[in-house]
Order: C-alpha cells, then structure tokens, then sequence
C-alpha cells in the first residue's frame, strides 16, 4: 500500500484477531477504530521513524473507510467518528 512499500494495511476480522493485532502491534503501528462503536481494528504499519505527519490523506481515508465498513452498527450509518492513534499509546 503506498508507493515503495511504505506502509502495510493489517484488519482484524473478529474480537479474536483485533486481540492478535493489539498483542503483537509495533511502535511504527497506527490503529484506527470507529469511535464509540464496535469495529474492526484496521492498523497501518509504518516504516520506523516515520510520524503521523507522513501519513499521506488518502491512506488515511482508506483505513477510516476499512473501520466504518466492517463495523456492525458504523456500515448503517451516514457518518461516524473514526479514531485513531500509534499503538504504543493503547
């Protein structure tokens, strides 16, 4: 995902597996979530030293996009808030 592989989408498809991706995240993980409502965990992994800042919109919209589609109540909704912060910060 990117131009020259510098990031790398991962999705939880159940509590299960967003457990797995929260147990085995990486400081250079970026983890998005729909707020206030059941989700998928979509993280964006990062070159090491990248910021939040490097992250271009597009990827941004896309991991927003991937939460608020495989979130149960998120999908029926018009809009929602969608968070996001480095995994060090979980």
């Amino acid at each position: 995902f990117g131009g020259g592989e510098k990031f790398m989408i991962y999705m939880g498809k159940d509590k299960y597996e967003n457990e797995d991706l929260i147990k085995y995240g990486l400081p250079e993980d970026v983890w998005f979530h729909v707020d206030d409502l059941s989700s998928a965990h979509v993280y964006l992994r990062m070159k090491p030293g990248m910021t939040l800042n490097d992250i271009p919109p597009d990827h941004l919209l896309e991991c927003a996009s991937l939460v608020k589609a495989n979130s149960i109540q998120g999908c029926k909704m018009k809009s929602v808030y969608v968070v996001y912060t480095r995994w060090k910060n979980l």
